[in-house]
């Protein structure tokens, strides 16, 4: 898999686990799902940023990201 694609699913993964966890947290449940897309989601991350070669930069990551749309819309 892409490492742009990886850490774009990764990062959208993880914006949408936040009103999972946030549920949860208000309801007074345990965060089961929305614990399990964060860790998928920080494994995607990782798994991303150790495999390019020279890794990412903050400035790179909209870059990627307007790529995948991109090449999802091409």
């Amino acid at each position: 898999m892409d490492t742009d694609l990886l850490l774009t699913l990764g990062i959208v993964l993880l914006v949408l686990s936040v009103p999972s966890l946030l549920s949860a947290w208000v309801e007074g449940r345990a965060p089961r799902i929305g614990a399990i897309m964060v860790i998928v989601a920080a494994g995607m991350v990782i798994t991303a940023v150790t495999t390019k070669p020279g890794g990412y930069t903050f400035n790179e990551v909209p870059g990627a990201m307007v790529k995948v749309v991109g090449r999802l819309f091409n």
